[in-house]
C-alpha cells in the first residue's frame, strides 16, 4: 500500500539572476509493515534554472527505508486465552534442579581450580556474610505485608467458606466441595476417588513452610542431636531476618568483616560466637511474634463488617503480591536451600544435617535431605485451587474439569470476597472460556 506523504508546511526559496531553486525537504511517514521497525523516508527537491531563453524545471523524489532509532518498535504482548499450570512432579523422583547442572558443574570446577592455586574465592554481599543495604527496605516491606496477609485471610475466612479434604491435600473455596474424582488418599478406593470434605483453616490457604532460625548462618551447622536447640519459624520471616530485619526475640549476627573462603572451606569467619538463648513464652498468645504465624489466626481476629469485606480483600490481594515479589527479590541474592525429595526448606548457605527426610529412598541417604537451590514456589507455595465462577451454584463436575481454570488459593479467596483479579491470573483462571453443559461437553472439539 502506498502512503501519501504529508503536505509541505513551509518552503524556503533562494532567488538568483539565472536560477530559482527550492531547498531539499525531508518527510517521515508511518511504518509500512508492523513486522519491521523501519520507517520510509521521502525527500523532495525542486530545481529550476534557465539556459538562455529556455527555462527548465525539475522535481526530484527520493525515498529510503532505514531503521528508526529514535522510536523503537515494540510488539504488543497478547496474553493467551488459557494457560496450563506447572505439572505436578512425581514423588518417587528427585525434583529437577532450578539451575542447569552444566552451570553448577562449571562453577564447581572454577572454584576447585582457584582452590588448587591457593586463591581465595571472590565473594560479594551477602555471600560473604555482609548485608545488602538496598535489600533491607525490601525485607521490612515483605514482613509488614506478611502480617497484613495473615490478618486479612483470617478475617476473610469468617465470610468465605473453605473446605479441605481429610485424606489428601485438596482444597476448595466455595459453598460446597466439588465432585471431581481426583482424591489420592489412603481410603480413596472406598470413596471412588471422591473427596472427604471438612471445614478448612488458614493453613489450607497459606501452606506453613517453616525453617530453623540461625543466629549465625555461617556458623556451626545444625546436627541431628542438636535440632531441638533451635526454634522453627516461618521461612519467610527467617529470610527477612537474615536480610536485615531486626527482631529482638530472634536476634541475628551482623558482621562487619567479610568471611574468607578457599574453595568450599571457610578460612576466616570471625570466630564462633555463643548464641543467645531463645525466648520462651508460657502462653503462645502472649508472644509478641504471634502476628507472624498463622497458628490460631482465625481465633485472634473477629469477623469483619460486611461493608469492609471488599476493602479487606483488596488489601490482602495487594499484600500477597508484595510478599511474592519481595521474596523473589531476596532469593536472587540470599541463598535458600530446599530438599529435592520433601518440602523441607533451609535459609542459609548450607543445609542442616538433621535426619528428618522420609521421602523416596531416604534409607539410602540415612534420612538426610538432598539439598539444592530453592525456588520461590517452595518457600511461598501458591497452592492452586479450582476457580469457581459461581460459589453458590452447582458443584464442579469431573466431566467438565478441562473447562475449569485454577488460581492460587489466596487469589481465589480474595476474588470471591470482592477483590479485583490481577491480569496475570486471568489466563490460568480461564475466564474467557464458556463452560458448556454436561450434554454439550462431548460436542466441543
Amino acid at each position: 500500500m502506498l502512503l501519501t506523504p504529508p503536505a509541505l508546511s513551509s518552503i524556503q526559496w533562494s532567488r538568483s539572476q539565472t536560477a530559482v531553486c527550492l531547498e531539499g525537504m525531508e518527510f517521515e511517514t508511518p511504518q509500512l509493515s508492523s513486522l519491521s521497525s523501519c520507517g520510509l523516508y521521502f525527500k523532495f527537491n525542486y530545481k529550476q534554472w534557465q539556459r538562455g531563453d529556455l527555462k527548465i524545471s525539475r522535481t526530484f523524489l527520493c525515498s529510503s527505508q532505514k531503521p528508526r532509532e529514535d522510536f523503537p518498535f515494540k510488539r504488543k504482548q497478547v496474553r493467551p486465552q488459557n494457560v496450563d499450570l506447572p505439572p505436578i512432579l512425581p514423588k518417587r523422583k528427585k525434583k529437577p534442579y532450578p539451575v542447569p547442572i552444566k552451570k553448577i558443574l562449571q562453577a564447581s570446577r572454577k572454584d576447585k581450580k582457584l582452590a588448587q592455586m591457593g586463591i581465595e574465592k571472590p565473594l560479594e554481599p551477602p555471600k560473604n556474610g555482609l548485608l545488602v543495604p538496598d535489600l533491607i527496605p525490601v525485607a521490612y516491606e515483605v514482613l509488614d505485608a506478611w502480617k497484613i496477609l495473615i490478618k486479612g485471610l483470617a478475617q476473610l475466612l469468617h465470610v468465605i467458606p473453605v473446605y479441605g479434604c481429610s485424606e489428601c491435600s485438596e482444597v476448595h473455596v466455595a459453598e460446597a466441595g466439588h465432585h471431581i474424582q481426583n482424591c489420592c488418599g489412603p481410603t480413596s478406593a472406598q470413596r471412588r476417588s471422591f473427596h472427604s470434605w471438612v471445614k478448612g483453616s488458614i493453613n489450607d490457604i497459606l501452606l506453613p513452610i517453616e525453617s530453623y532460625h540461625l543466629y549465625d548462618p555461617f556458623g556451626r551447622r545444625i546436627k541431628h542431636e542438636t535440632r531441638f536447640d533451635y526454634d522453627r519459624i516461618p521461612a519467610i520471616v527467617e529470610l527477612c531476618i537474615q536480610a536485615g530485619v531486626d527482631i529482638p526475640e530472634y536476634p541475628s549476627r551482623r558482621r562487619t568483616n567479610p568471611i574468607r573462603m578457599i574453595g568450599k572451606k571457610v578460612i576466616d569467619r570471625g570466630g564462633f560466637v555463643e548464641e543467645p538463648r531463645p525466648w520462651r513464652f508460657v502462653n503462645s498468645s502472649s508472644s509478641p511474634l504471634v502476628d507472624l504465624d498463622t497458628h490460631g489466626a482465625c481465633s485472634r481476629y473477629p469477623p469483619p463488617p460486611l461493608a469492609d469485606v471488599p476493602r479487606i480483600a483488596q488489601e490482602t490481594m495487594h499484600a500477597y503480591e508484595t510478599v511474592r515479589s519481595g521474596v523473589t527479590k531476596l532469593m536472587k541474592k540470599y541463598t535458600v536451600k530446599a530438599c529435592g525429595y520433601c518440602s523441607e526448606v533451609h535459609i542459609g548457605p548450607w543445609g542442616h544435617n538433621a535426619k528428618l527426610c522420609g521421602e523416596f529412598k531416604h534409607q539410602w541417604r540415612d534420612g538426610k535431605h538432598g539439598w539444592q537451590d530453592a525456588t520461590v514456589d517452595e518457600v511461598f507455595p501458591p497452592n492452586y485451587v479450582w476457580h469457581v465462577r459461581d460459589p453458590k451454584g452447582p458443584p464442579l463436575r469431573g466431566a467438565l474439569k478441562r473447562f475449569y481454570g485454577k488460581a492460587p488459593a489466596v487469589v481465589e479467596v480474595c476474588m470471591q470476597a470482592g477483590a479485583e483479579i490481577p491480569r496475570k491470573y486471568r489466563s490460568m483462571m480461564r475466564l474467557d472460556i464458556v463452560v458448556p453443559d454436561s450434554d454439550e461437553a462431548q460436542l466441543v472439539a
